[in-house]
């Protein structure tokens, strides 16, 4: 039961979020691109420098944004990094599908090590639900 509840949440939460944001947090209607509309009806003359001014926030916030990055990271850690879900995915099912041929073949374990091992059933159908969740979108 613990294990249906965590998946169907581990599902809902991402494309929840995700109409909550596109539904109810709704861009701003000041923005550059607004402005510069104005701007062309109005005073076509400040287009140039106005462009010119959001070019060097966009270049200061992209800096800014930067400034602890050195240089590019190694081929392996970019591997790394982008292999960690799916691999977390894998290990996950693996450890499940163990789980229920123990369960299939009627394997014990001692009262001491249930809490560890519904832990670890859980966090697995978390993980597995959490990353499907994820792919889920409303469009």
């Amino acid at each position: 039961m613990i294990e249906a509840a965590l998946a169907v949440i581990s599902l809902v939460i991402p494309p929840a979020f995700d109409f909550v944001k596109k539904k109810f947090l709704k861009p701003s209607v000041d923005t550059p691109e607004a402005t510069l509309s104005a701007l062309a009806t109005t005073k076509p003359e400040v287009m140039a420098p106005y462009i010119t001014a959001q070019t060097g926030l966009l270049d200061a916030k992209t800096r800014y944004f930067n400034r602890d990055v050195c240089g590019i990271p190694a081929q392996w850690v970019i591997n790394l990094r982008a292999s960690i879900r799916p691999v977390g995915v894998i290990v996950s099912f693996i450890i499940l599908a163990v789980m229920a041929y123990w369960a299939f073949t009627g394997k014990t374990f001692t009262a001491d090590v249930k809490p560890t091992i519904d832990g670890v059933r859980y966090a697995c159908v978390v993980i597995m639900a959490s990353w499907f969740g994820d792919r889920l979108s409303e469009g």
